[in-house]
């Protein structure tokens, strides 16, 4: 059965970056081999989050890249996608955009953000889970 895991952000250190809880998603999954999407909202947040994979510490490397800049996406264990990228769907999608995703996966993993006038819309992405069968779970990061 498919899940779809949200992730509330409510520390202060996420609070303050929200893009560092997504990268935090994406070591995890990739200490547990799992291969992962990243649906950046645009250009910049891809990049954004292109470097701050980058900058983890030093005990952490995550092989990742931004898709279609080069051949090398079918080898890369996280790919992040901007909107105007068609990249290959993955068994684990972290979700940054407004839609909720559409099949070809196992698991997505949606961010919320820690201001309430903003979470309208995960509502209704919660709601079109579970409609679809789906698995739902809520976590406070």
């Amino acid at each position: 059965m498919p899940r779809a895991d949200f992730y509330l952000i409510a520390k202060p250190r996420f609070r303050a970056q929200p893009l560092r809880l997504a990268c935090e998603l994406v070591r995890k999954a990739y200490e547990a081999e799992l291969w992962t999407l990243v649906l950046a909202r645009d250009t910049a947040q891809a990049e954004e989050l292109d470097d701050l994979l980058w900058d983890m510490g030093e005990d952490a490397y995550i092989p990742h890249q931004i898709a279609g800049r080069d051949d090398e996406d079918e080898l890369t264990p996280v790919l992040i996608a901007d909107p105007q990228t068609d990249a290959p769907m993955r068994p684990l999608v972290v979700n940054l955009r407004d839609a909720p995703v559409a099949g070809g996966f196992e698991r997505v993993l949606e961010v919320v953000p820690a201001d309430e006038s903003a979470r309208g819309p995960l509502r209704e992405r919660w709601t079109h889970y579970k409609a679809l069968g789906f698995e739902v779970n809520k976590y406070d990061m």
